[in-house]
């Protein structure tokens, strides 16, 4: 296994875990995303998972949509994206992208790994779970993120950020990054 891989693994475990204990009836709940529900959070997570499949010539198996079954759609695009990684020829294939050259896992362990952690949250506070994540993989998105700070604003993307409290934790640092507001 490589370090993205790993990571991917572990972020995706935090998503999972809120994605199969949301109750059937909070689905449609607001997320902190402005016009986004808790189904539209998994939504994005499956449809960006498709999109960086298809940077390495790769797609999403067929599996329920979003909204026939969220947990089964997220299921399949998390198990793709897992398989991906863990074929040396998928991971180490190279794409010309927006940051340039990256191979696919590069851009797992830079983007989608952190996403899937960033949209925990979102997805945690949209149906009333557990939003606490873990200290290490918040500080390791925060400084795989800060790097990329005036690309990864605007529409469409993570919000301005908002200045954090003194002696804020990892996590709250991380989402006042990303434009949270925890």
């Amino acid at each position: 296994m490589t370090k993205p891989s790993d990571r991917y693994r572990a972020n995706a475990a935090e998503f999972d875990a809120r994605v199969v204990a949301v109750p059937a009836d909070r689905w449609e709940n607001q997320s902190p995303c402005e016009d986004w529900t808790a189904r539209d959070v998994v939504r994005h997570v499956v449809d960006t998972s498709g999109m960086f499949l298809g940077f390495a010539d790769e797609k999403l198996p067929p599996a329920p949509s979003v909204d026939e079954d969220p947990v089964a759609a997220w299921h399949s695009a998390r198990d793709a994206i897992q398989r991906a990684l863990d074929d040396p020829k998928v991971a180490q294939k190279e794409y010309d992208g927006m940051f340039g050259k990256a191979s696919f896992e590069q851009s797992i362990h830079n983007f989608l790994a952190p996403d899937a952690l960033v949209h925990t949250w979102d997805l945690a506070r949209a149906t009333g779970l557990d939003d606490k994540l873990p200290e290490t993989a918040s500080q390791e998105v925060l400084e795989t993120l800060e790097p990329m700070d005036d690309k990864m604003r605007g529409p469409g993307a993570f919000g301005d950020k908002i200045a954090p409290p003194p002696n804020a934790d990892a996590q709250t640092r991380m989402l006042c990054f990303v434009g949270r507001q925890p």
